[in-house]
């Protein structure tokens, strides 16, 4: 792959991989009461608490990703914060047939994502990031 494809996938390939967390962090904000209540369903403490860092996690985090500035951190980030809320949210366990289903896929979707996170911390975001300055890193 020449040099130029290969610093546009890294750019292309970081923003499609935040582009969730952003997208999902801008939903928490626009819908603050009822994300609060539906957290607080599932039996989290201090949900409006443990909502901002989620705001702040995917939309500080997400922006990092997309930017490339400290990607390799913000990845780390994101992947730990992946860990509990697959578990919390999209647990399968339990759950009617047709239910268990949809949130296996969002599991495993998650799953996916955070292969995606380790990939980006373990490579760093590429030459056209912050992080990289236009050079080669």
């Amino acid at each position: 792959m020449n040099r130029s494809l290969q610093d546009f996938a890294a750019l292309a390939g970081r923003s499609l991989l935040a582009l969730i967390f952003v997208i999902s962090g801008y939903g928490k904000i626009t819908g603050f009461a009822g994300t609060a209540a539906y957290m607080a369903s599932k039996g989290l403490p201090m949900a409006d608490v443990l909502l901002v860092g989620a705001i702040a996690a995917e939309l500080g985090g997400g922006l990092a990703i997309v930017a490339g500035w400290k990607a390799r951190w913000a990845a780390l980030a994101l992947f730990l914060f992946i860990i509990p809320t697959t578990l919390v949210f999209h647990n399968p366990a339990g759950l009617p047939a047709a239910e268990a289903q949809a949130q296996t896929i969002h599991f495993l979707k998650n799953v996916s994502i955070m292969g995606g996170m380790l990939l980006l911390a373990a490579f760093g975001p590429g030459a056209w990031s912050v992080d990289g300055r236009g050079g080669r890193r």
